[in-house]
């Protein structure tokens, strides 16, 4: 009796292990989504009134836990009775990064004309602050779905071979992490501002340690989420490009004694292009017709 439990408790050690193991892996291969992921959220959960940033973000965190308890069940399934769909969803996943990481490197080059509509500014009602609260909340737990459904196939593809049990253990503990950590470090850098505006408040000395200190935060604040923007944008494309490269045999093959590195981004600059120029020639293809 004795023997057989602690025969359990081996196996129970040894899984353990198993899953520590994997999801190390699955985390370094889901690290270029998740510094999109960070980026893309500090910068949502930012320019809100500063008592309301937190509130905010715990909502659109709490959106993104119930996204991940719907995609998660769906990725087992798939994983269980259609494996080959995990590297189609993967692919296809891929197809997408590498699409979003050019139109952004687009963007930046040519930059988009928006329509400036001159109205008189006039002070915003609670109800309205409400609303458009509610606007930016939905619109980042729909952008956070879709990051969701990327980092949950993309650490799923990393353990895709082992016992399904180990799967959904891996890939529950990175779904939890990504959440956990990139809405944890969002927090932070969106109430840096509010953490060195309080450090100049601190005294009425001018040009006193504290007051140096608060406005290097305050005037950090946008130079990190625009160069987490940037960072994102790279690994999007890195991303992209390894998941062609590892798991399409034309490219995995392509350019042996280049460093792989430098395939993958390559490879991720040039489908993704690829992809936008296909959307733009079926946007404008769509326009003419109306």
């Amino acid at each position: 009796m004795a023997s057989g439990f602690f025969a359990i408790l081996d196996d129970v050690a040894a899984l353990l292990d198993d899953v520590a193991a994997m999801s190390k892996i699955a985390t370094k291969k889901t690290a270029g989504i998740l510094g999109d992921d960070l980026a893309v959220n500090a910068e949502k959960a930012s320019g809100f009134v500063s008592k309301r940033e937190l509130p905010v973000l715990w909502a659109i965190t709490k959106g993104s836990l119930l996204n991940k308890i719907i995609i998660l069940p769906i990725a087992f399934l798939l994983s269980a009775f259609l494996p080959w769909a995990v590297t189609l969803v993967l692919v296809l996943g891929g197809i997408y990064l590498a699409f979003e990481g050019a139109e952004k490197i687009h963007e930046f080059f040519v930059p988009h004309e928006h329509a400036h509509i001159a109205a008189e500014a006039k002070p915003m009602t609670k109800k309205e602050i409400l609303e458009l609260e509610k606007t930016k909340v939905k619109s980042a737990i729909v952008t956070d779905f879709i990051l969701s459904i990327e980092i949950v196939i993309i650490a799923l593809g990393a353990v895709i071979k082992e016992p399904l049990v180990t799967q959904i253990a891996v890939v529950s503990v990175v779904a939890l992490l990504a959440t956990v950590g990139v809405y944890g470090i969002v927090a932070l850098i969106v109430r840096m501002d509010e953490f060195g505006t309080r450090l100049i408040n601190l005294n009425e000395e001018e040009n006193s340690i504290s007051d140096k200190i608060g406005h290097f935060f305050v005037n950090a604040l946008p130079k990190v989420i625009k160069a987490l923007s940037v960072i994102g944008t790279i690994a999007l494309l890195l991303v992209s490009g390894g998941i062609f490269v590892h798991n399409i045999d034309f490219f995995h093959y392509l350019l042996p004694s280049v460093p792989s590195i430098i395939v993958e981004f390559v490879v991720g600059l040039v489908v993704g292009f690829i992809a936008l120029l296909l959307f733009n020639g079926i946007k404008k293809l769509f326009k003419k017709k109306e």
